[in-house]
């Protein structure tokens, strides 16, 4: 296993990351024990979760998979050999579940909450990484390129959050801070006013990164580099479109966009299916899994900090944590690049 610094934290983590957001929809109990043993015994030291985990969002699995992976840990008995993150959701009234129902926001009052919800659920008395899910405002997430201003709009300050999860720090609840699905602006205003006011500086950045979306790299993996915000990487399989099982129509059973097609729509634009199709086969003539493709490349990246891996099968996992780490030769990423010149960031 590789390691590599978590921002300025002092602490490394695995440059393999385990994501839980199929524990307790795709995978029960004693998969996701599995999964995190064998993650574990290979070097994996490092986990990400969410209070909205399970994915798709419902009333009936809201904050399960934080429960799974505490249940874990308690029945290891590894917590203090485990760097844990989860995030708080961001604005929405789409979760009727959390915080008692009310509109999330992130404001002082419910990162308490959140934060407080998330101890009890994971079983623990701190949180190595506390993430925002989502900003505190309208802006280009999940990859989207247009940027519409909203004059009127509400938001909570980022002194408010900040100032929030300071406290936290100082309780000793939460260790550091980070963000999710944030811009170039975003990060720098966190550094302003963490650096202006004395409140904790951001660790990393959580972000969709992979062969069909690499919007990461104008602008916010400069960020990343310059003032050590490695990018903890999502989607990095393009919700399994660059694995190569959705080609040619396919919809293998059980698969998250056969039994989910409208709540992960991202990646099903035609140009995704023609630059998949592409990879996979660059992929197939030298000798290499498409999956193991695809997440080597990430591992490769200056900026990135953990590549986050998810499976439902333990045949999926065991090529998933091998391929982070795995070297490209020069010929191979020679090839993706010329794919991603033809069509560059085709999931659009």
């Amino acid at each position: 296993m590789k390691f590599r610094p978590l921002g300025r934290t002092g602490l490394d983590v695995s440059l393999v990351c385990m994501g839980t957001m199929t524990y307790g929809e795709q995978n029960g109990l004693e998969e996701a024990f599995e999964q995190l043993d064998y993650a574990f015994a290979e070097g994996v030291n490092f986990i990400d979760t969410a209070e909205m985990y399970s994915v798709p969002v419902k009333p009936e699995t809201y904050g399960r998979t934080e429960e799974i992976v505490g249940n874990w840990m308690r029945a290891r008995g590894n917590r203090d050999k485990v760097i844990l993150a989860t995030k708080i959701l961001g604005p929405g009234d789409r979760f009727p579940t959390a915080r008692g129902g009310a509109r999330t926001r992130l404001d002082a009052a419910q990162v308490r909450l959140a934060v407080e919800q998330s101890l009890k659920r994971l079983g623990t008395d701190y949180i190595d990484l506390y993430q925002t899910h989502w900003p505190d405002r309208g802006t280009n997430t999940f990859g989207k390129l247009n940027y519409d201003h909203d004059d009127n709009e509400e938001v909570t300050p980022v002194e408010e959050t900040l100032g929030a999860l300071g406290e936290l720090v100082t309780e000793g609840k939460i260790r550091h801070v980070g963000v999710s699905n944030e811009t170039p602006w975003g990060l720098h205003e966190h550094l302003r006013v963490s650096e202006s006011a004395g409140l904790p500086r951001i660790a990393s950045i959580q972000n969709p990164y992979n062969l069909i979306n690499r919007t990461f790299e104008v602008g916010t993996s400069e960020f990343a580099i310059r003032e050590d915000i490695g990018l903890l990487a999502y989607g990095c399989l393009a919700s399994g479109m660059l694995t190569g099982k959705y080609l040619g129509g396919a919809r293998p059973e059980g698969a998250r966009l056969t039994r989910w097609p409208d709540y992960f729509p991202r990646y099903l634009s035609p140009t995704s299916f023609e630059a998949a199709e592409k990879y996979v086969a660059l992929a197939g003539r030298h000798g290499i899994d498409p999956s193991a493709l695809a997440l080597a490349f990430c591992g490769s990246r200056r900026f990135m900090t953990s590549v986050i891996i998810g499976a439902t099968t333990m045949a999926q996992l065991k090529v998933n944590v091998g391929a982070v780490t795995m070297d490209l030769p020069p010929d191979v990423l020679d090839g993706i690049e010329a794919i991603n010149a033809e069509r560059p960031n085709a999931y659009l």
